[in-house]
């Protein structure tokens, strides 16, 4: 039986990459040791390893929230890079997509059920 999940990245920069979980995601950090980071937000956790010279561009997370309309404007004022703009799609789930500074993309959606 699953108990938590968590997620593994590679950034090019720990300390950019922190900077903008914490600064524009709203995360909170913690050092795991040499070339390591954790960021949480609520039960949302992400090990972060340090890989210099790696340009990641890929999908990594879908992440359900309960107010997404919330959290969608304060990334907008967090300057947030949006690649997709919040909406209601025909799934039912209402959602918008970002980039991070890593070039990670992040989908965060809201069930509209």
């Amino acid at each position: 039986m699953i108990k938590n999940t968590r997620f593994v990245i590679d950034v090019p920069d720990l300390q950019k990459s922190s900077a903008y979980y914490r600064d524009v995601l709203g995360f909170s950090v913690r050092d795991l040791g040499p070339g390591w980071m954790l960021y949480t937000l609520e039960s949302c956790l992400i090990m972060a390893g340090e890989w210099p010279g790696r340009a990641p561009d890929t999908y990594f997370a879908y992440i359900e929230l309960d107010n997404i309309g919330a959290y969608y404007q304060q990334l907008l004022a967090a300057k947030a890079e949006v690649l997709k703009e919040l909406v209601s799609e025909p799934w039912g789930m209402r959602e918008f997509l970002i980039r991070t500074v890593d070039g990670h993309r992040i989908m965060f959606g809201q069930d509209l059920g």
